[in-house]
């Protein structure tokens, strides 16, 4: 069980305002780590909830088991917050540990846990949702602003960002994948349908989408990129591999397309195959080839 005192929040460096306000609720001077917490969210003191959370860290030996999470504006967890059903919230939502909910998981500011985030359903925040590990949901995955985790990424659905996403390991959707600014995963990027970025798209390993790929600026992938329909980008597109699209390959005005960069020159027949209905301008590297249905005409 861990403790907050007022000698451990002026080593830590507390503003006067929440050390005062400390000082003013537990007159002590001392209280229980979730205790703390729990006041916080009844001020709606969220910014020195997550101030306190990452400072102190997580109670690694402390659960909170719960029916359901409703009916409060703030949630926030010293160690890990276990919900047999869903959880929806006005405000933020913040365990030290993971959160795993067996239902969907809806706050309408943001949501953050210092290890992962698992729900059966959907996850949604008005703002940010950001992970130490990894998000998982059996559904979609939506936030207005950025969706951050130290692992991977994977919706059975869609997911959606009002600015970027990114992961560690990989991301992966049932559905689509966009992102009002950049997409950047340190191992693959896969979409059921298709994948939208306004501003780079950037994969460690390789980028696939079941229907097409478009970023306002570059596209990188570190193996091949593949689109069910076209790939288009507003600056240069290179892929360590080959790239195949259904439609076209496109770069941005006075960029090019670069393939096979990670491949011996002997072998790009073989691993840096680019194939499209029409060959790219502007293309280096690679071996060109007519797509499938073109030859057949």
């Amino acid at each position: 069980m861990k403790m907050i005192t007022k000698e451990l929040l002026r080593e830590l460096g507390a503003c006067t305002d929440g050390y005062g306000w400390f000082l003013r609720r537990f007159a002590d001077g001392a209280a229980e780590y979730q205790v703390v917490l729990n006041a916080l969210a009844e001020d709606d003191r969220p910014a020195d909830a997550s101030w306190l959370l990452t400072k102190v860290g997580a109670d690694k030996d402390a659960v909170l088991e719960v029916e359901c999470v409703a009916e409060t504006r703030h949630l926030f967890v010293a160690g890990r917050l276990v919900i047999a059903k869903g959880a929806v919230l006005t405000g933020r939502l913040m365990a030290g540990g993971g959160i795993k909910a067996g239902g969907g998981i809806k706050a309408g500011e943001g949501i953050k846990a210092g290890l992962g985030i698992e729900a059966g359903l959907g996850i949604k925040a008005g703002w940010g949702i950001e992970a130490g590990e990894g998000i998982e949901a059996g559904e979609g995955i939506k936030a207005g602003l950025g969706i951050k985790a130290g692992w991977g990424i994977e919706a059975g659905e869609g997911i959606k960002a009002g600015e970027g996403i990114k992961a560690g390991l990989g991301i992966k959707a049932g559905e689509g994948i966009e992102a009002g600014e950049g997409i950047k995963a340190g191992e693959g990027i896969k979409a059921g349908l298709g994948i939208k970025a306004g501003w780079g798209i950037e994969a460690g390993e390789g980028i696939e989408a079941g229907e097409g790929i478009k970023a306002g600026l570059g596209i990188e992938a570190g193996l091949g990129i593949k689109a069910g329909e076209g790939i288009k980008a507003g600056w240069g597109i290179e892929a360590g591999e080959g790239i195949e699209a259904g439609e076209g390959i496109e770069a941005g005005e006075d960029h090019a397309v670069f393939a096979g960069l990670r491949i011996r020159f002997s072998r790009w027949s073989l691993s840096a195959k680019v194939s499209a209905k029409t060959k790219p301008d502007r293309l280096f590297g690679g071996h060109w080839i007519e797509a499938e249905n073109d030859r057949a005409e």
